[in-house]
């Protein structure tokens, strides 16, 4: 289900010496990652494509290769190249605003849209 994929983090139960991990919520387009991205002001443009949210790999000995990843609509960045930034609707009225951040840095374009 594409809700639980986009609104949960993937979290190892941690205990019995076990390590805890979380998944952060990531999507492929076109060959390239977007992580999700907080804070940042912006509207929704036109569907581009199909993107794939990977399945969560974090827990530690366990092989969530099985686990397939889930298809969703990426959809354009009114004034943002689809190259730096998508938006992913992971409810029925709420979307979110995905980008690529080389080396952890959000694109300049998104950075200067952000509310921090």
């Amino acid at each position: 289900m594409i809700v639980a994929a986009l609104t949960t983090a993937c979290t190892a139960q941690g205990g019995g010496g076990e390590t805890e991990g979380s998944c952060a919520i990531a999507a492929l387009y076109e060959g390239r990652t977007y992580t999700q991205v907080a804070n940042v002001d912006f509207t929704v443009g036109e569907a581009l494509g199909l993107a794939e949210f990977p399945p969560c790999d974090d827990t530690p000995g366990h092989d969530d290769d099985d686990a397939g990843s889930e298809p969703a609509t990426a959809y354009a960045v009114d004034g943002l190249n689809p190259r730096s930034a998508i938006a992913m609707r992971y409810a029925s009225d709420e979307v979110m605003l995905l980008a690529v951040q080389h080396g952890g840095s959000l694109p300049p374009e998104v950075k200067a849209r952000s509310r921090n």
